[in-house]
C-alpha cells in the first residue's frame, strides 16, 4: 500500500517548545540498518515531522539548531545516503535515501540524545513511509506527556508533585465539543455552572470560583464578580490544562481548588488548511476555519474563525448567536529570539436563563424546557483580547519570557428574574432587570529560567514577576419592587408576553452600582531540584500585594453608597517531592497555600481579611504501555479559612459580614488518559469529594458545599480501525455520572444524581472526515451545575441531541 502526501507526526508535544542545540551527529551501522544519533548539548524535547520524497525518508526537526551539516554516502546495505543539514535558523533536516525505496524510521529520545533508527526495505513494493515513536518522546492523541501550567516551565507530568490533567485537542474533536463545560467533564473533581448565561464558572475539588486562564493570564478580571463573565471559545485551543490544589505561588490570588489554563493554538511548522462544518439538533449550525502558513521564511501565522447559531432546547424565542475570530503571528527574529502576537474577538448573544425552581426538598416537576422569565430575555456580550509573548535564549541554559495581555468585555442583559415563589400555588413574582457591565484587564509577566548544576544536583530555577490592573463597572437597574411591578406567572401554566419590558434607560431603581479597581504585583522564586533520576524536589515561594478600591453607588445592594479600599499582601509557599522507584512510576507529596482578597465588607464598611487556603496532597502517577497512557491517583485535604459569613449583629440592609467561616474538602481522585492499543484511546476519571462547612455563623457545620457531589465519574473511549477494508472507520462511547448534591448551603433541597451516555461514529481518510455524535443518548432529564438559590440557577441539562460534522484538510 502506498502512502500519499505528507504525514506529520509530532515526536514530542511540549506546550511551548524551546530551541535545542545539537552539538554532534553520529551515524552507526547496526544489524538491521543504521542508527543516527543527534547529541543534544543541554537536553530538551524535539519536534519531529517526517515526510517522504521518492526514496528518501525525511524528518524536519523544527526547534533545533546545528552549526555544521553532516553527510555520509554508502552507509550500509540498503541505505545509500544520510544527510543532516540546517534547513533554516531553527530547523534541521535529516534525509535518508534508500536503495530500494523509502526506509522505515523509528524515533527514540532518551537522556540527551535523539536516536533515529532507520531500517531499509528489501524491495520497492513495501510500504514507503512509517514512523514509530518510542522512549521519552512518547505520548498519544489522548495523552500529552508535558505541561507548563504547574511549574511555568516545560516539565514532564511525572515530575510534577501535584495532580495535573491535560485534555488534548483530539479529545475535543472526537467528542465534538463546542463548550468549555463539556470539555471539562473529562477531568475529575470539576463542576461547571453557566451563571444564567452570563458566563461559565467552575468548582475544583469542591471550591467555587476556580480561576480560568488563557496562556497563563486571567480570561476575565481578577475580582470575584467579573470572573463569572468568562465564556471562552474552544475552537482555537491546543489543549486544556487543569492544575489541582492551591497554586497561588504561580498565579497569585486564586481559590484553593486549583486553576484551569486554556492553551491556544500557535502557527504550525507545515502549512495547514482545515475547514469544518458542524450541524445538528435544535438548528445547531457551526462552520469554522483553521489555517496556518508562512508569509515569509521567518514569519508564520494561524487564523481560527467561526460562527454559530443554536436554538437551544429551552423554550426561549431568543437564539444563541456567536462569532469568533483569532489570528496569531509568530516571528522568528533570530536564532535565539521569537515573538508571538495574537488577538481574539468574540460576540455572543443568548437567553438570560434563570433555570428552574425548588419545591420542598426537590426541584419542581415541570418540563425541562419551561421558562420562568420571559421568552425574549437576553444576554449580549463582546470580548476583545490581545497580547504578545517574547522568548529569548541567552545561552543553552538561560532564557527569558516576557508576555503581555489586555482584554475587555461588555455585557448587557435585560430579563425578568424570579423574586418570590409561592410553592403552594405555583405563582412566581418576577421583576424586570437590566444590567450594563464593563470590565477590562491588563497584565504583564516576566519569567527568567536558568538550568545549572551544584555538584551532582541539577537545578531548574524560575524567577518570575507579575503585574496587572483590572477595572469592573456594573450598573444593574430594576423596576421598583412594588406590587404593580411584580410580573406574576404560574409556573405550572405559564402565559408569556403580558409583562411590560422596559429598556435600561427606562428602569428607575438601582439594584447595584459598583466600580472595582484592582492592582496586583507578585514576585516568586521556584527551584526544581533533581537529586537523581529517581528523586526530585520542587520548592518555591511567592510574595503578592493587592490594592483594591471599591465604590458603591446608592442602591439596594448598598443603601449608604460607601467607598472602601484595601491593601493586602501575603507569602504563599509550595513544597513538593517526587520519588520514582522505576522510570514509569512516580510517588509524590506536596504542600501549598493560596490567598484571595475578600470582596465582602464588615459593618463599618471595611474589607474582611483575605481568604486563605492550605492544601496537602499525596499521590501516584504512572505511564503505561510504552508511555502511551498516564494514570494519576491523588488524595487531597484542603481547608479554606476566613470565609465571609453574615454578621448576626448588623442590620440586614447593610449586607455586612465577618470572616469566621471555614470550609474543608478532602477526597480521592483518579484520572486516566492515553492509548491502550493502536487506534484505541481512552480518557476516564473518578472523584470522591467530601466538601463541607466546618465553621459558619448561618449554616449548620457539616453541611455539604453547594452542587458538589460526593461521587462522580466519567469515561470516553474511541476505537479507529488502522488497516484493512475498514481502515478509517471509528466508534466512540462514553458516560458521565454525577451523584446527588446539596442545592444550597442550608441543604434545604437536593439535586438528584444522573447518568448520561454519549456515542459517536466517524469515517475519515487522509484529508477528510465525517463524524456523527449522539449526546445524552437515552434522553435523561437532569440538573447540572451549581444553583444560586432556590429560585435561580437551577439549570436543566441538555436532552438527547445529534451533532454531525464534515471536515477537510488541505
Amino acid at each position: 500500500m502506498a502512502w500519499g502526501g505528507v504525514i506529520a507526526v509530532m515526536a514530542a508535544a511540549p506546550v511551548s517548545a524551546s530551541v535545542v542545540q545539537v552539538s554532534e551527529v553520529r551515524v552507526n551501522p547496526i544489524e538491521d540498518g543504521v542508527e543516527i544519533v543527534l547529541v543534544l548539548a543541554d537536553g530538551g524535547e524535539l519536534e519531529v515531522l517526517p515526510s517522504q520524497d521518492g526514496a528518501s525518508w525525511i524528518a524536519n526537526i523544527s526547534n533545533a539548531q546545528l552549526s555544521e551539516g553532516f553527510e555520509q554516502l554508502s552507509v550500509t546495505a540498503g541505505i545509500a545516503q544520510v544527510s543532516v543539514q540546517p534547513l533554516d535558523d531553527n530547523t534541521i533536516r535529516v534525509s535518508v535515501v534508500g536503495e530500494n525505496g523509502t526506509p522505515v524510521g523509528m524515533v527514540d529520545q532518551r537522556d540527551r540524545n535523539l536516536i533515529l533508527t532507520i531500517t531499509p526495505i528489501e524491495s520497492a513494493g513495501e510500504d514507503p513511509l512509517r514512523l514509530v515513536v518510542i522512549g521519552e518522546t512518547e505520548g498519544s492523541d489522548y495523552f500529552a506527556p508535558r505541561a507548563n501550567t504547574a511549574t511555568r516551565t516545560d516539565t514532564p507530568l511525572l515530575d510534577i508533585p501535584q495532580a495535573v490533567q491535560v485534555i488534548p485537542e483530539q479529545v475535543l474533536d472526537d467528542r465534538q465539543v463546542s463548550d468549555l463545560d463539556e470539555a471539562l467533564e473529562n477531568v475529575s473533581g470539576v463542576v461547571a455552572d453557566n451563571s444564567e448565561g452570563a458566563g461559565v464558572e467552575f468548582s475544583l475539588r469542591g471550591f467555587q470560583g476556580a480561576r480560568v486562564l488563557r496562556n497563563g493570564f486571567n480570561v476575565a478580571g481578577g475580582d470575584p464578580l467579573s470572573s463569572i463573565l468568562a465564556l471562552p471559545e474552544v475552537a482555537n485551543l491546543e489543549q486544556i490544562e487543569v492544575l489541582k490544589g492551591p497554586s497561588s505561588i504561580l498565579y497569585g490570588e486564586i481559590q484553593p481548588g486549583g486553576v484551569i489554563n486554556l492553551v491556544t493554538k500557535r502557527p504550525t511548522a507545515e502549512p495547514l488548511y482545515n475547514l469544518e462544518l458542524q450541524a445538528g439538533s435544535l438548528s445547531f449550525f457551526r462552520p469554522q476555519l483553521d489555517i496556518s502558513d508562512q508569509v515569509a521564511p521567518d514569519v508564520r501565522y494561524r487564523l481560527n474563525f467561526l460562527v454559530e447559531w443554536d436554538d437551544g432546547f429551552r423554550d426561549f424565542d431568543q437564539e444563541i448567536e456567536r462569532e469568533f475570530v483569532a489570528p496569531v503571528v509568530t516571528w522568528d527574529i533570530g536564532d535565539n529570539t521569537n515573538l508571538t502576537v495574537d488577538l481574539e474577538y468574540l460576540t455572543d448573544e443568548r437567553p438570560f436563563d434563570t433555570g428552574l425552581l425548588a419545591v420542598g426538598d426537590d426541584v419542581i416537576d415541570v418540563p425541562q424546557d419551561r421558562v420562568v422569565g420571559e421568552l425574549e430575555d437576553v444576554v449580549e456580550r463582546s470580548f476583545f483580547s490581545t497580547g504578545y509573548e517574547l522568548n529569548h535564549r541567552f545561552s543553552e541554559n538561560w532564557s527569558v519570557r516576557n508576555a503581555f495581555r489586555y482584554s475587555s468585555q461588555n455585557y448587557d442583559s435585560n430579563a425578568f428574574f424570579p423574586l418570590v415563589f409561592d410553592e403552594t400555588t405555583g405563582l412566581v413574582a418576577r421583576l424586570n432587570s437590566a444590567t450594563d457591565w464593563y470590565q477590562d484587564y491588563a497584565g504583564v509577566q516576566t519569567d527568567l529560567v536558568g538550568k545549572f548544576e551544584t555538584g551532582s544536583i541539577d537545578h531548574t530555577l524560575l524567577l518570575g514577576l507579575d503585574y496587572s490592573r483590572s477595572r469592573a463597572d456594573i450598573v444593574a437597574l430594576i423596576d421598583p419592587p412594588i406590587p404593580t411591578n411584580l410580573a406574576p406567572i404560574n409556573i405550572f401554566d405559564p402565559v408569556y408576553g403580558l409583562a411590560q419590558r422596559r429598556s435600561f434607560d427606562e428602569l428607575s431603581a438601582a439594584a447595584r452600582i459598583q466600580e472595582v479597581n484592582t492592582t496586583r504585583f507578585g514576585v516568586f522564586l521556584q527551584d526544581q531540584i533533581s537529586f537523581s533520576d529517581a528523586l526530585k524536589l520542587v520548592a518555591g515561594i511567592r510574595y503578592e500585594t493587592v490594592e483594591q478600591d471599591l465604590t458603591n453607588g446608592q442602591a439596594l445592594f448598598d443603601p449608604l453608597g460607601r467607598s472602601v479600599s484595601q491593601n493586602v499582601d501575603d507569602f504563599t509557599p509550595r513544597l513538593g517531592l517526587v520519588y520514582q522507584p522505576i522510570p514509569e512510576l512516580a510517588i509524590y507529596g506536596s504542600y501549598s497555600r493560596s490567598f484571595v482578597p475578600s470582596g465582602s465588607t464588615d459593618i463599618a464598611g471595611d474589607f474582611l481579611a483575605p481568604e486563605e487556603g492550605e492544601g496537602y496532597e499525596i499521590g501516584l502517577k504512572t505511564e503505561l504501555w510504552d508511555q502511551r497512557l498516564i494514570a494519576t491517583l491523588a488524595y487531597f485535604d484542603i481547608t479554606k479559612r476566613n470565609v465571609a459569613t453574615p454578621d448576626p449583629d448588623a442590620p440586614a440592609f447593610l449586607n455586612a459580614a465577618i470572616a469566621t467561616g471555614e470550609q474543608r474538602s478532602q477526597g480521592l481522585e483518579l484520572d486516566i488518559a492515553g492509548e491502550i492499543l493502536p487506534g484505541w484511546n481512552l480518557i476516564a476519571n473518578y472523584a470522591y469529594t467530601d466538601a463541607r462547612i466546618t465553621e459558619d455563623n448561618q449554616f449548620p457545620e457539616g453541611n455539604g458545599l453547594v452542587g458538589i457531589p460526593e461521587h462522580s465519574a466519567g469515561l470516553w473511549t474511541t476505537y479507529t480501525f488502522q488497516t484493512g477494508a475498514l481502515e478509517g472507520l471509528g466508534f466512540g462511547l462514553g458516560f458521565n455520572y454525577v451523584g446527588e448534591r446539596p442545592g444550597d448551603l442550608a441543604d434545604s433541597f437536593r439535586l438528584d444524581d444522573y447518568f448520561t451516555t454519549d456515542a459517536a461514529i466517524s469515517y475519515g481518510q487522509e484529508n477528510w472526515q465525517l463524524a456523527l455524535n449522539f449526546k445524552n443518548l437515552f434522553d435523561v432529564d437532569f440538573i447540572q451545575g451549581i444553583p444560586i438559590s432556590r429560585t435561580r440557577g437551577i439549570e436543566p441539562g441538555d436532552p438527547f441531541t445529534v451533532v454531525g460534522s464534515i471536515a477537510f484538510e488541505f
